[in-house]
Order: structure tokens, then C-alpha cells, then sequence
């Protein structure tokens, strides 16, 4: 009886091929999966208020409204707002001689005109014309 039963059964692949394709795979779809995971998280979480990079829309509008108070701003247009975080990689330009880590930078393109604010004195430091290059 146990000569028929060994007979039937169909032969088996080898133990130790099944064993590694399986694991393989499933550990690159699972890196796979774990890379997606982290790209989609980076793409679509909302941003720190301490990263440098981050300003929200109520902070541009307050800082516009600010800064509008201390001197007459461009009407008609939305600035785009930079923080000086580098100084290093500002030296040798004249505007930016009397800036600080933090001082806002309002660029007004169609204006031509760029408005260089220190927030933690409340003053305007320097405006100057702005060059738009690269169309």
C-alpha cells in the first residue's frame, strides 16, 4: 500500500528552489511598496511652518498687508516671498548687503520691483529694481 501511494504522488520541485523565488519576490514588492509608500507620503503631506521653504498663503496675504502699511507696494499682483537662509550665497549683491538669516524678500515681476523687509526690527531694508530673466 505505501509502494501506491508513493507511486501517485507527482514529483515535488526542488525544497530549496521553492523557498527563495517566493521570498525574493515578496521582499522586492514589499520594498517596492515601502518606496511608494514614502514618495506618495512626501508628495502629498502638508509641509512643516519650520521649514524655510513653507509659506502658506493667510502668511504671504498678512506679510503683504504688513509690509503695505510701512511703504506703498505694487498693486495688481501677488509677490513671491523668499527667506534669506544663506548669506554666504548672497554676498557680493547689493541688495542684499544689510540682510539677515529671516529677512523676507517680496519680488514683484511685473512691477520690476523687489522689497527686501527685516521682520524681527518691522523695517523695509532695501527696494530695489528686479530683473526678470529667462523667458
Amino acid at each position: 500500500m505505501s509502494a501506491q501511494r508513493s507511486a501517485a504522488r507527482p514529483a515535488a520541485a526542488p525544497h530549496h528552489a521553492r523557498r527563495h523565488i517566493p521570498g525574493f519576490v515578496i521582499l522586492l514588492l514589499g520594498a517596492i511598496i515601502l518606496l511608494l509608500a514614502v514618495g506618495l507620503y512626501a508628495s502629498f503631506a502638508p509641509r512643516s511652518s519650520n521649514d524655510p521653504a513653507y509659506t502658506s498663503q493667510s502668511d504671504i496675504d498678512s506679510l503683504v498687508a504688513h509690509v503695505g502699511s510701512l511703504i506703498l507696494l505694487p498693486q495688481g499682483e501677488v509677490p513671491t516671498i523668499a527667506t534669506v537662509t544663506d548669506l554666504d550665497a548672497l554676498k557680493g549683491q547689493a541688495f542684499f548687503a544689510n540682510a539677515v538669516v529671516g529677512d523676507k524678500v517680496l519680488m514683484y515681476p511685473k512691477a520690476q520691483e523687489a522689497v527686501l523687509y527685516d521682520p524681527s526690527q518691522d523695517k523695509v531694508i532695501q527696494i530695489a529694481p528686479l530683473t526678470v530673466t529667462g523667458k
